[in-house]
């Protein structure tokens, strides 16, 4: 399936402070930002650079897909945007 893949000007690579666009397998997108541990709070989409998924997406790039271990298996996305704000 073609899609255009958006990628923020001068880092392609997630890594702190980086807001992320996903797709999950199942065609809906899920957006993070990953912060610190202190700040992290999932109901704002704010997640921790510890958590499970944080650390599955550091230094991948959009078009990229992760696999994250999950409670019962686990979960795949596709990273459509990185974006820095």
């Amino acid at each position: 399936r073609a899609r255009e893949i958006a990628r923020a000007e001068g880092c392609d690579r997630v890594v702190f402070g980086a807001t992320v666009h996903l797709e999950t397998a199942a065609g809906e997108e899920v957006v993070y930002q990953i912060v610190g541990e202190q700040e992290a709070d999932i109901r704002r989409n704010l997640i921790s650079i510890t958590s499970p998924i944080a650390r599955a997406l550091v230094g991948k790039s959009a078009g990229d897909e992760v696999h994250v271990a999950v409670p019962g298996g686990t979960r795949s996305y596709e990273i459509v945007i990185v974006r820095y704000e």
